[in-house]
């Protein structure tokens, strides 16, 4: 249930004759009131005797004894539910103004006489609650905090209802699109609001980047209007951008500020990215890109490495890992395959929400990310140049784990919005993870059948020393050749992977993995893959000492009894 009090205005008859109108596009239908403040109100819509004009006045009735009269005396506040809520009586929505405008300040019976107000329905999902803010006395209440205490209203209101319940706030979210932009969209035949295709473009385009000039060279780069605001010094102090085809009545651009779209957007917030990064090493520039796979394997290894830094760290560097992963998430989505494409840009757009909290971010920690989410960028999409989609499968499995473990992160320091959407983030991932593992798995499974019987039986005997507790159960699972087969390779690459298997099931126990192969396939690839190409990203000092303790340990984290985390199998294949 959301309630939103609109911004004040001084035309009562106004307001109503939309209420009671059609509205813009013909969406309000049998629009009538569910409650007012006098049961013997007139309602327009249901009484063919009574008008618009007659209500207006009784309403505002005690405004024309008020001197001097108030210049915004109209209260008006919407209360919405969620799609997926059952349809609420006419009763049951009589209740919920009744209880919002006694929370608000506006009436409340109980206690003393209050203001005139109305409640119209003109849908099945919300009302329109409209008030006049001054009493029959001539007293004009004060509304401080009217929000906060409606918004608190509305979480009981959903326990008792047992509508879908949202997460309390904490002034970090980005602002909703409007009614009159999503009405626009679909007038334009969009299925997406201007203000949400920009954030998630301008998003993209701040993704590991260094400087403002890459910043604004990427957003032109992505089509969009971008205008900048200086000082007389010549200093830029903001910026603003309009999709070219986001036109107002007179045929000018709809511009948006950074801020507008979220506040990470804005151009002082994107700067603190750049405070203290460090200048991009030679492989990412624009002549010379990383390969698609090697960038995959980068964000992997430093998707890896957030995990001990969120578990340890001061929660202002983990703010900053949080905020990076979220850069990363958007490079990865941009770079996505048709496949994976839709699954990555939901992951993307819900953790949107995550990457920010009121812990100020301590900048310069995450550089590492940041500089996956760059390579990332520039190399490319990876399916169909020189690998068969390994990499994106691993990294996507890693970003599960990461987006997991700062859900918990969230959730133990009350932040229910961000962790609801870390959680939400993770389902895309895994179920991303199902699309893009699928043909990696596949080929490793030909190859291992193209094994001879005795290479499958000395494959075998190494399983059975590295891992005598597993063996058994890994021999009969349908994985078992494709795992075979990577065995294989890891040993023709010159590599021992006895001690690496044996390595790669240190993990907390796997016997409640879906599949343990695939668990070890991916430690396995991840690990032989840092130790060819990948050097490991540089943690801070604090760090250093766990992380050599957990060098092979790349396994996802689960909250422990303090609310800390400990390494544990993908919960992809759990």
């Amino acid at each position: 249930m959301i309630p939103k009090i609109h911004k004040r205005g001084q035309r009562t008859l106004g307001l109503l004759h939309y209420l009671y109108g059609p509205g813009t596009s013909e969406e309000h239908t049998d629009p009538h009131l569910v409650a007012s403040w006098d049961h013997n109100a007139p309602d327009p819509g249901r009484d063919r005797s009574a008008t618009l004009k007659q209500l207006q006045r009784l309403l505002d009735q005690p405004v024309l004894n008020t001197d001097p009269r108030p210049k915004r005396h109209v209260w008006h506040l919407s209360v919405r539910n969620s799609t997926h809520d059952r349809t609420l009586t006419d009763q049951e929505w009589g209740d919920i103004a009744r209880r919002m405008v006694a929370a608000a300040g506006i009436d409340d019976p109980a206690r003393q006489p209050g203001c005139r107000w109305a409640a119209v329905r003109h849908a099945d999902d919300h009302i329109h609650i409209v008030a006049t803010l001054v009493r029959e006395d001539g007293y004009t209440p004060k509304l401080n905090h009217d929000a906060t205490r409606v918004q608190a209203q509305a979480r009981l209101l959903e326990t008792e209802l047992g509508l879908r319940r949202l997460h309390k706030g904490d002034g970090t979210a980005a602002k909703r699109p409007t009614s009159a932009e999503h009405h626009k969209a679909r007038r334009h035949g969009r299925t997406r609001t201007a203000r949400e295709e920009l954030r998630e473009t301008v998003r993209r385009a701040a993704a590991g980047t260094h400087n403002e000039s890459e910043f604004f060279e990427r957003l032109a780069a992505a089509g969009l209007i971008t205008r900048t605001r200086t000082a007389p010094s010549g200093d830029l102090l903001g910026y603003k951008v309009a999709l070219p085809g986001d036109r107002n009545k007179d045929g000018n651009p709809v511009f948006y500020a950074g801020a507008r779209l979220a506040p990470d957007l804005s151009l002082p917030r994107v700067r603190e990215r750049w405070s203290k990064t460090p200048s991009p090493p030679g492989p990412a520039s624009p002549n010379k890109p990383p390969s698609a796979a090697s960038a995959r394997r980068t964000a992997t290894t430093a998707a890896w490495r957030a995990l001990l830094v969120i578990q340890d760290a001061p929660d202002t560097i983990a703010a900053a890992h949080i905020a990076a992963t979220g850069e990363v998430l958007d490079a990865l989505a941009a770079t996505s395959a048709a496949h994976t494409r839709h699954e990555l840009r939901a992951a993307a757009t819900d953790f949107e929400r995550a990457s920010r909290s009121h812990i100020h971010a301590e900048r310069g920690h995450e550089h590492a990310l940041r500089q996956a989410a760059r390579e990332l960028t520039h190399a490319g999409p990876a399916l169909g140049r020189g690998e068969d989609g390994a990499t994106t499968a691993m990294v996507i499995d890693m970003l599960a784990f990461l987006a997991t473990a700062i859900m918990h992160w969230h959730a133990i320091r009350d932040h229910a919005q961000q962790a609801a959407s870390a959680a939400h983030a993770a389902e895309h991932l895994r179920a991303a993870y199902q699309t893009a593992a699928a043909q990696p798995l596949n080929t490793l499974r030909r190859r291992g059948h193209d094994l001879s019987p005795h290479q499958l039986q000395q494959l075998a005997h190494l399983l059975q020393q590295a891992t005598p507790e597993l063996a058994d159960h890994i021999l009969q699972e349908p994985s078992w050749p494709a795992l075979a087969a990577l065995l294989a390779e890891t040993a023709a690459a010159g590599h021992s992977p006895a001690p690496l298997l044996a390595d790669a099931a240190q993990g907390r126990e796997l016997r409640s993995a879906r599949s343990v192969s695939e668990v070890l396939i991916w430690r396995l690839l991840r690990t032989t893959a840092r130790t060819d190409t990948t050097p490991a990203p540089q943690l801070p000092a604090t760090q250093q000492q766990a992380a050599r303790h957990h060098t092979h340990d790349d396994t996802q984290p689960t909250p422990d009894a303090a609310g800390k985390f400990c390494p544990r199998h993908t919960p992809t294949r759990t």
